[in-house]
């Protein structure tokens, strides 16, 4: 069972990047699919959530209109369009599966935002 992040890197503010998170192991149609983040000495942040079968997202205040979570089931692959970035948008993004038995992270891809 595995989850692994990638896109992550540097961008300059206003910049965009697109995450992917490829699984491997298990099925993601089962699973609500979520993306953290968590910036040095911070708490890791619940950043976005997608139900398994993609008919319902949720947003954190603070990258609502910014980014969107998508899913493509039959490639077992979660996605994190991110626009607009900010400075503060900096962090490690993790990729999370988890179901009423299952929760399972990646290892997470580092976003940097700066000029």
């Amino acid at each position: 069972v595995q989850l692994v992040e990638s896109g992550g890197g540097l961008v300059q503010p206003g910049g965009s990047l697109r995450l992917s998170c490829v699984a491997s192991g298990f099925t993601i149609s089962r699973y609500a699919m979520r993306w953290h983040r968590q910036a040095p000495g911070k708490e890791r942040e619940l950043v976005a959530t997608i139900t398994n079968d993609g008919g319902s997202t949720v947003y954190a205040d603070s990258v609502k209109g910014r980014f969107t979570i998508s899913r493509d089931n039959a490639e077992n692959t979660v996605y994190l369009q991110m626009t607009t970035l900010k400075p503060e948008d900096t962090a490690r993004y993790y990729c999370r599966a988890s179901n009423w038995m299952w929760d399972y992270w990646g290892q997470g891809t580092q976003v940097t935002v700066s000029s």
